[in-house]
C-alpha cells in the first residue's frame, strides 16, 4: 500500500501485532533509517548500534559501496535462476576462493542455516560410499533453525517442543577432544562446530582445540566442518576464524557478514570433497543472484580498501582492555572474552535488564544465553563511538550493582 507520510512507532507496531505472527521477541522501537553504527527510529531517535543486523552489519549500515553496487544492479539484472552463468556470482567464487587457503569452492544460497545444510548433505554425500553418515557437533552449538541444522544444535532449549530430531547427529563437549574421539564412531562421516561459539556465549576455544579436531578427523577419515556464519568475512581479524589456528577445513559455512546485510549464505568446499555435490543433489533457487553476490563483492572490495581486518584486531582489543578494567570495579562481570570484533562480557546476572537499561541510553546491544553481553559491532565503528558505547555499558551495569 503506497503512503505518503511515515507512520509513527506507535501505528508500526500496531500493525505489526495484528498481522505478524509472534515469533520474535521485539523491542518497543521502530527504525526506520541506519549509517554506519547508527540508527534512527520513526520518531528520529538516534542509537549506537553495537550489534548491527545480529551480526550480519560487518560494515555498519548502509556501507556506501554495498548501497552503489545494489543500486547498479537492480536497474540491470535482479535474478535469473542458476541454469545461467552470471558474472557477479562467478567473480564472487573466485574471490571467496582465492581467500581461503585450501583451494574452495562455493555454492551460494539464501542464509547460514542453508548454508549448513548444504554441509550437512555434502558430509553424507562423501561418507555414503564408506557405509557414513553421522555428524558430531557440539555442546552450546547454534546452527540454524530448519531440521538438519537445528538437531546439528546442540542446545536442547531449541528442540523442544519439535521433536523427534533427525537421526544421526551425536553430540560431545565444545573444548574436549577426549569427548570427541569416544563420540566417533565406525558410521561417523563429519565432525561439524564453530571455530568460536557465538550464540552459546562468544566461547573461544582452548589452545590447541581446531587443530587437535584437525587431527582427529585425520586420523579417522572424517571431513572437518567448520561453521563460519558468524566468525566469517573478517570479524576476527582474519578472513576465516580457523586461519588463526593455521588449520585447513574441508568445508567452511558463511552468510551473516558476506553480502554487507543482503540476505546471503554460502558453502566452500574443497575441490575433492565440492565434486559429490553433482547436478540435481542439490540447489537454491535465489542462491547467488546477482544482486547479493554484487553486494558480497562490495563487501570484500571495502574490507581490503579500508583495512578492516586490522581494524577488526583493533577494536576488539580496546573493548577488551575497556572490559577488563570495568570488571575490576564491577562484580556483576566475571568474564570477558573477545577475538577481534566478536565481544562477549560473561555476567552473574540475567542480561535482559542491562540491555533494556542500554537501549534506554540509546545503545543496541545483546544478550545471549542468558547471561553473556555479545557486541558484534561494525568494523567501520569509530574510537568516539565505541568508548561511549562502552560507557554507557559501564553506567548501566554500576547502577545494577548490589
Amino acid at each position: 500500500m503506497a503512503t505518503t507520510e511515515l507512520l509513527s512507532s506507535e501505528q508500526i507496531i500496531s500493525l505489526a501485532k495484528k498481522h505478524l505472527i509472534g515469533n520474535y521477541t521485539r523491542y518497543p522501537v521502530c527504525l526506520v533509517r541506519g549509517s554506519n553504527s547508527w540508527v534512527w527510529d520513526a520518531e528520529g531517535n538516534r542509537y549506537l548500534d553495537l550489534f548491527p543486523g545480529w551480526g550480519c552489519g560487518l560494515l555498519g549500515h548502509c556501507p556506501p559501496r554495498v548501497v552503489q553496487a545494489v543500486q547498479e544492479q537492480v536497474a540491470a539484472l535482479i535474478h535469473v535462476p542458476n541454469t545461467w552463468y552470471t558474472e557477479p556470482q562467478a567473480l564472487l567464487a573466485q574471490a571467496i576462493g582465492e581467500r581461503t587457503d585450501f583451494g574452495g569452492m562455493s555454492f551460494f544460497c539464501n542464509s547460514g542455516t542453508e548454508a549448513n545444510e548444504a554441509a550437512i548433505k555434502l558430509a553424507r554425500l562423501n561418507g555414503r560410499p564408506k557405509g557414513k553418515y553421522k555428524i558430531i557437533t557440539l555442546t552450546g552449538s547454534f546452527h540454524g533453525r530448519t531440521y538438519g541444522a537445528l538437531t546439528a544444535t546442540a542446545q536442547p532449549k531449541y528442540h523442544a517442543g519439535v521433536e523427534p530430531m533427525l537421526p544421526g547427529f551425536n553430540y560431545a563437549a565444545f573444548g574436549d577432544l577426549d569427548g570427541i574421539a569416544k563420540a566417533i564412531d565406525g558410521e561417523t562421516c563429519a565432525i561439524m562446530f564453530e571455530p568460536i561459539q557465538g550464540e552459546g556465549g562468544v566461547n573461544v576455544p582452548p589452545a590447541g582445540f581446531v587443530e587437535g579436531v584437525r587431527a582427529l578427523c585425520d586420523q579417522h577419515g572424517l571431513l572437518m566442518i567448520l561453521d563460519e556464519v558468524q566468525t566469517g568475512m573478517g570479524r576476527t581479524g582474519k578472513w576465516f576464524a580457523h586461519q588463526h589456528w593455521n588449520v585447513k577445513p574441508d568445508i567452511v559455512t558463511l552468510a551473516k557478514a558476506l553480502a554487507g546485510g543482503v540476505a546471503m549464505g554460502g558453502m566452500v568446499a574443497k575441490p575433492e570433497v565440492a565434486d559429490k555435490l553433482k547436478p540435481g543433489t542439490h540447489a537454491a533457487t535465489f542462491g547467488g543472484n546477482p544482486l547479493a553476490a554484487r553486494a558480497a563483492l562490495a563487501t570484500i572490495e571495502t574490507i581490503e580498501q579500508e583495512g578492516l581486518l586490522d581494524r577488526a584486531i583493533q577494536i576488539g582489543e580496546r573493548f577488551r582492555t575497556r572490559f577488563l578494567e570495568l570488571k575490576e570495579k564491577c562484580p556483576l562481570v566475571t568474564d570477558v572474552r573477545a577475538k577481534g570484533a566478536m565481544i562477549g562480557v560473561e555476567l552473574n546476572i540475567e542480561g535482559a535488564a542491562v540491555v533494556q537499561g542500554c537501549l534506554e541510553k540509546g545503545l543496541l546491544v545483546n544478550c545471549t544465553h542468558q547471561t553473556v553481553l555479545r557486541l558484534l559491532p561494525a568494523l567501520t565503528l569509530s574510537d568516539e563511538q565505541l568508548e561511549d558505547g562502552c560507557d554507557i555499558i559501564a553506567d548501566v551495569l554500576l547502577g545494577l550493582r548490589p
